[in-house]
């Protein structure tokens, strides 16, 4: 008997989806409306925002808007029609190209757009079944999903654990001598979640004994680590051991497209076999004119950068002085670790959001051990000594609520009402 394919989705909605009817509308899929800034409204109250990743607070930019304003008044949404190989291809996607490849201190780069499908696009396209992967068990899922077409063995290493590494370079060494084929590290510039940075420099280090290339992930280090901005490489000094480098523009670039960067050869390789690129429609001039006017503000206004790391250390430090746990971050993504259930995270969630005006995401089991409530909070330069203020504020209240048992007896008492929030 052939089961109707559907039968199982409806019957299981998936580890998130199964929340839906509780959590839509509220703490997934939220509807945050009014300009991209460091205050927002939610529900129809303003909020102090700390869930978008507007790093260097180019979204609202008044340079950045004019240019995109008359990208579209210039182009449209549609040019230039067609894939690159094809019909796409423009001198202004080339110029931007060349632009990103030399402020990442690389031969050449490519356009792509968009990050999440541009690496696993990536992965595909560089490994063959007789090579092997190894890669960080923290990386992102783009990460994931691309290893998860590779056809050959890949290995998984302890996050940031050296020793984990090596033992799995052992392993990957052995395997690649017997397949004939060659190795592939993969590892984030910044973890996104914990906000630590990938050990580039130390891996780096051990391509004098195994023989691997690397490929690093850093969508959250480009723009905001490094003495010019160009990400964990520059800041960690590694950069030239970096073989593939590659970020997006939806965080410090506040767009959408992403590119990757290379030696000239791995580029050209990578342009007539990225079937993500080969197959799609080019990045609209919109996208493209706007990135390097965002790019050259990177450049030229290193004010930006400093203005960020100003309310990242306010941040940071004032949660350190007053006891919170915030791990071992060493990025502007900002953690803060508490004890407590997903009922009792569901209910701080709500009293900050309702009763102290403050909006940040919140990672629960299984993405971090049981007992274990995160809170992700992504400073940017648009944010002000008051808003720190006020949620370092919000932070003590809110701490004293879980250890006293207040958000304990209000989840065993009711289940949150989100509804009519």
């Amino acid at each position: 008997m052939v089961n109707d394919l559907f039968d199982r989705i409806q019957k299981n909605k998936g580890p998130l989806g199964k929340w839906a009817s509780q959590a839509e509308g509220y703490y997934v899929f939220p509807k945050l409306e009014g300009p991209l800034s460091n205050r927002m409204m939610f529900h129809g109250k303003e909020v102090i925002n700390w869930s978008i990743n507007d790093y260097l607070g180019l979204s609202n930019h008044p340079e950045v808007r004019q240019v995109d304003a008359e990208a579209a008044a210039e182009y449209g949404a549609a040019y230039p029609m067609g894939a690159r190989m094809m019909s796409g291809h423009t001198t202004m996607h080339e110029q931007l190209q060349d632009e990103l490849a030399a402020f990442v201190k690389k031969e050449a780069a490519y356009l792509l757009n968009f990050g999440y499908q541009g690496m696993v696009s990536i992965i595909d396209a560089l490994v063959t079944k007789n090579d092997v992967i190894v890669y960080d068990v923290d990386s992102h899922a783009c990460i994931i999903d691309g290893v998860r077409l590779h056809m050959g063995k890949r290995f998984t290493y302890k996050h940031n654990d050296i020793e984990s590494f090596e033992k799995n370079m052992e392993r990957a060494t052995k395997m690649a001598e017997t397949t004939g084929g060659g190795i592939l590290v993969i590892t984030e510039g910044v973890f996104g979640m914990r906000g630590q940075q990938g050990k580039l420099k130390e891996i780096v280090a051990l391509k004098e004994k195994y023989n691997f290339r690397l490929l690093v992930d850093d969508a959250h280090g480009f723009g905001t680590l490094g003495v010019t901005g160009a990400g964990a490489g520059e800041e960690q000094e590694c950069q030239d051991g970096i073989d593939v480098y590659f970020s997006t523009f939806a965080k410090s670039m506040a767009s959408i497209g992403a590119f990757v960067a290379a030696d000239k050869d791995i580029i050209d390789y990578l342009k007539y076999n990225l079937r993500s690129q080969m197959f799609a429609k080019s990045l609209p001039m919109i996208f493209t004119k706007g990135a390097l006017k965002r790019l050259d503000l990177l450049r030229t206004n290193p004010s930006l950068k400093a203005k960020l790391w100003e309310n990242v250390n306010l941040l940071q430090n004032g949660l350190k002085d007053r006891g919170f746990n915030i791990g071992d971050t060493n990025t502007c993504v900002t953690p803060v670790y508490l004890e407590g259930s997903i009922p009792e995270a569901m209910v701080m969630v709500n009293d900050l959001r309702e009763n102290y005006n403050i909006f940040l995401s919140i990672v629960v089991y299984p993405v971090i051990p049981k007992g274990i409530i995160l809170l992700r909070m992504i400073p940017t330069a648009t944010h002000t000594k008051e808003d720190i203020d006020e949620t370092l504020k919000a932070y003590e209240a809110i701490r004293e609520k879980l250890e006293n048992g207040t958000y304990k007896q209000i989840a065993e008492a009711t289940t949150v009402d989100v509804s009519n929030s």
